[in-house]
């Protein structure tokens, strides 16, 4: 019987899926005897250490889209690493990124601001066309982000490390960052987490927008300066965020991001995935593992995702 532990607390209703889902494999959470002799682990965020006590570890199956937590944790480890990759996640993201975009374009902020003070004022519609849209990674998710937004008629582009073919978009490689921050007016950060993607929104980047841009910023937290992101809205290089992500999770109550009259905050709920999808991939790839056939969705260590 394969032996599956579950190493934190974001991990746990996925655990809890795969027993009910595939009794035949043994599920038990970290502290247990019987993590020893574990196979396989389901993992968010491990603490540093998390495998070490681990020497049969053959697997470790991220419950979402990122493994950057993974890999920092198990740099002296060398079991396999895979990840989720969930259409139905893609598009929960997709539907935030949106809303995003539109809130920017259409200024509800301002509208909401007008509501408060009790002020009938129309505010100017933009011009879709005219409106850049640069997606920052263009994986399953700024695909699929990108395939909502361009019907919708905004001018959109897609930076990535190889430059992407898809109807509609511009695509920027890894060395035509420049060219693609240049004149983009809302920026959506869908970056995995490697070493150079880490604090990408700083102070430089933004300025390199178009003034005033809107940051809408789905990817991982520690991508963000946040400081950088408050003194580039109080100084108008740009307009507003939406964050989802944080560089500390839950967001401390005094954070001055909370109170920021340019920021929306949200709980890092922007794609949520079903639990029972992702035991259906974890457990496909467990059986992938014993059966000897080649694993999906497996991750490189040296790229981060």
């Amino acid at each position: 019987m394969t032996t599956i532990v579950y190493t934190d607390r974001a991990a746990v209703k996925y655990a809890q899926a795969i027993k009910r889902i595939a009794p035949e494999f043994d599920i038990c959470a970290l502290g247990d005897p019987a993590a020893a002799s574990a196979e396989v682990a389901v993992s968010w965020a491990p603490a540093v250490g998390s495998y070490d006590a681990m020497p049969g570890l053959r697997l470790i199956h991220s419950v979402g889209a990122g493994a950057d937590h993974i890999i920092a944790s198990a740099q002296r480890h060398w079991a396999r690493i895979c990840r989720i990759v969930d259409v139905e996640q893609a598009q929960s993201m997709a539907q935030y990124v949106v809303w995003g975009v539109l809130n920017a374009y259409r200024e509800f902020d301002v509208m909401r601001a007008q509501q408060k003070a009790k002020v009938w004022a129309r505010v100017p519609t933009g011009n879709a066309a005219k409106t850049v849209v640069g997606i920052m990674g263009m994986g399953l998710m700024g695909k699929t982000v990108a395939g909502l937004l361009a019907p919708m008629g905004f001018t959109v582009r897609g930076w990535s490390r190889r430059r992407s073919e898809i109807d509609g978009v511009t695509g920027y490689g890894e060395d035509e960052l420049a060219a693609f921050l240049d004149g983009t007016s809302v920026l959506v950060c869908l970056l995995p987490l490697t070493s150079t993607t880490r604090h990408i929104l700083s102070r430089d980047l933004y300025r390199k927008l178009a003034p005033g841009a809107y940051l809408i910023h789905v990817g991982r937290g520690e991508q963000l300066r946040a400081g950088d992101l408050v003194d580039a809205l109080d100084q108008g290089v740009l307009g507003g965020a939406l964050l989802d992500v944080f560089p500390v999770e839950p967001l401390p109550v005094d954070d001055p991001l909370w109170s920021h009259d340019k920021i929306i905050v949200t709980p890092h709920v922007a794609a949520i995935s079903d639990a029972d999808v992702v035991a259906a991939q974890i457990i496909d790839n467990v059986r992938r593992l014993n059966g000897g056939l080649p694993l999906n969705n497996e991750v490189r260590s040296e790229l981060g995702y």
